[in-house]
């Protein structure tokens, strides 16, 4: 409900706070006393259209802030969420204010963080509902009335399962839809797919093939290296045309060579070199032998060598064929090598949706057949049980009209079929609330038909038939007593206060059985304040009530009389 209202510099409000209660608020005061714009600086923060005109002579900005408590479980709290406007804590208040600038523009916040103004007022109208004498809300919108009379008196259970038949059967709608869809387009490009398909189908491949494929190739290409590298090592140890002596044969030739320096037991000259050449001399030949036999070992180590290091250029050259025809195919197609088997999975499924389509189709058209069926008996029940509900309530508005003075008006609940395109999750029709005002007169819409005074107590005897049924938890009521007194007034009164049993009720009037039945009363007036016309509003006490209820008997000379009356009226006597 509505718990604070701060008004900033409207119109001739410089400063107003007021607190409200749960129940019945009224609100009175003299005629041009400011009651309007009370309302119209609630209608302010409620995102109605701003003007330059409310701000405050003299000063820069007008601003209002109307804060709420708001069950957890009430839809603002998934609007918001949808918006991204973050609620704390569940029971948080909920702050609606507005700002308006002396040139006219405006600024809307919810609970702080800055919102369009049309988010604000989506908020507002699941918060607030209005019914006044030139503007109507809430059940002057048709939009309304279909969940109005559901909660009136159609079982929940028909509506749920007329919902469900309904996405049942647009979700079969939905697959039938799409197997037609995806089996003409499989029609339109067969020849294309089933090539397509084909070509897959050769290359065949597999899953992680291409990582198994590009680390083979890697493998084969260092070995392809290593082999390269043994063979060049064993190519210079073996002889070669431009050089005539291979380094085995270089090392045996000087072997000789010193060998002749050395003498031997047949020689007749043995003193043909000195004894220290002969010890270098053959220091010299025994490296060079060790030299030969490592010469040889290596010779040997490079020809295992190169026998286990064979390369082999066909099984490089079709690892590499084989990687290349992957990716040529996957840049074909758009897409990475590792996709080509679940494409070729989805062409063969569309092949396979193109074969057998027809008999796929059938299947789903008689599922969609069957769930449309199911739909329309349900909400055919559901129909019928809205047409019961909708005579229960044109009976049940109609025995209050009478003592709201509109005896001679007539209450009407129709509902429309729509057309099968238009069905929906409530069903196959909408309801709209008419009026016939006076006898002979035709029905038509709530706000067309009825005058203002007449349309807010067609309002208030909806809402006596329909309290605790709609979400919105606090209604304003502007003068829904306007033209009428007496019993008239007091019937109004009674019904005002029975509505605030359920939900929370502000009304202005000028009705004094109609003031005496508040739960609260807040009286607007104005003063002049240092030469400036200001409007106040302040709570008044019981005595004080009693005042202000004689002063609205009587005028502006109370009487004894006029007290009596009111204290009479405040009674209920």
């Amino acid at each position: 409900m509505l718990t604070h209202l701060s008004i900033r510099d409207v119109v001739l409000i410089e400063k107003l706070d007021l607190s409200f209660i749960a129940g019945l608020t009224v609100l009175t005061g003299e005629t041009g006393a400011g009651k309007s714009i009370l309302l119209d600086s609630l209608g302010l923060a409620l995102g109605e259209r701003a003007s330059a005109s409310l701000v405050r002579a003299g000063t820069e900005q007008a601003s209002v802030s109307a804060s709420f408590e708001i069950a957890t479980d009430h839809p603002v709290h998934a609007l918001l969420a949808e918006q991204g406007i973050a609620i704390e804590e569940p029971a948080e208040p909920i702050l609606l204010r507005r700002i308006v600038t002396v040139d006219g523009r405006s600024r809307a916040y919810i609970n702080d963080q800055p919102v369009g103004v049309t988010l604000l007022r989506r908020a507002a109208s699941l918060l607030v509902e209005i019914q006044g004498q030139h503007e109507q809300m809430g059940l002057a919108d048709q939009g309304t009335h279909l969940d109005l009379l559901d909660a009136f008196g159609v079982p929940a259970a028909l509506r749920t399962n007329t919902a469900r038949a309904y996405r049942a059967w647009i979700e079969a709608t939905a697959a039938l839809a799409a197997a037609r869809a995806e089996m003409e387009s499989a029609a339109r490009e067969e020849d294309w797919l089933r090539q397509a398909a084909d070509d897959l189908s050769t290359l065949a491949p597999m899953e992680d093939e291409e990582t198994y494929l590009a680390g083979m190739r890697q493998s084969l290409q260092q070995g392809e290296r290593r082999a390269e590298a043994i063979a060049a090592a064993l190519s210079d140890l073996s002889p070669r045309e431009r050089r005539g002596v291979s380094p085995a044969s270089a090392l045996r030739n000087a072997s000789r060579a010193l060998q002749r320096l050395l003498p031997t037991p047949t020689d007749l000259n043995p003193g043909a070199i000195g004894a220290e050449e002969q010890a270098a001399a053959q220091e010299a030949l025994n490296a060079l032998e060790r030299a030969e036999e490592a010469l040889a070992e290596a010779e040997s180590l490079l020809s295992r060598l190169a026998s286990d290091a064979q390369a082999d250029p066909r099984l490089l050259e079709q690892t590499e064929e084989r990687l290349f025809a992957l990716r040529a195919e996957a840049r074909k197609h758009g897409v990475s090598v590792p996709e080509l088997p679940g494409l070729l999975a989805a062409f063969n499924e569309r092949l396979g949706a193109l074969d057998s389509g027809n008999a796929r189709i059938e299947v789903l058209e008689a599922a969609m057949a069957e769930t449309r069926a199911k739909f329309e008996d349900t909400a055919q029940k559901l129909t019928a049980a809205r047409e019961k509900a909708a005579r229960r309530l044109e009976t049940a508005v109609m025995a209050e009209l009478r003592p709201l003075r509109l005896e001679r008006a007539r209450f009407i609940v129709e509902l429309l079929p729509l057309p099968p395109e238009a069905w929906n999750l409530r069903g196959k029709e909408q309801a709209s609330f008419l009026i016939a005002a006076n006898p002979g007169q035709p029905p038509g819409p709530l706000a067309k038909v009825a005058s203002g005074g007449e349309l807010s107590r067609l309002m208030l005897a909806l809402k006596v038939v329909l309290a605790g049924r709609s979400a919105i938890p606090t209604l304003v009521f502007d003068e829904v007593d306007s033209g009428v007194g007496g019993a008239t007034a007091s019937a109004i009164g009674e019904r005002l206060y029975m509505v605030g049993r359920d939900v929370q009720v502000l009304v202005v009037t000028h009705s004094p059985q109609v003031a005496a039945r508040g739960d609260a009363h807040l009286r607007i007036s104005k003063k002049v304040v240092r030469d400036r016309t200001e409007t106040h509003a302040a709570p008044l006490d019981n005595t004080a009530r009693l005042e202000e209820i004689a002063r609205m008997l009587s005028g502006d000379t109370i009487t004894p009389a006029a007290r009596a009356a009111a204290d009479s009226l405040l009674k209920g006597e």
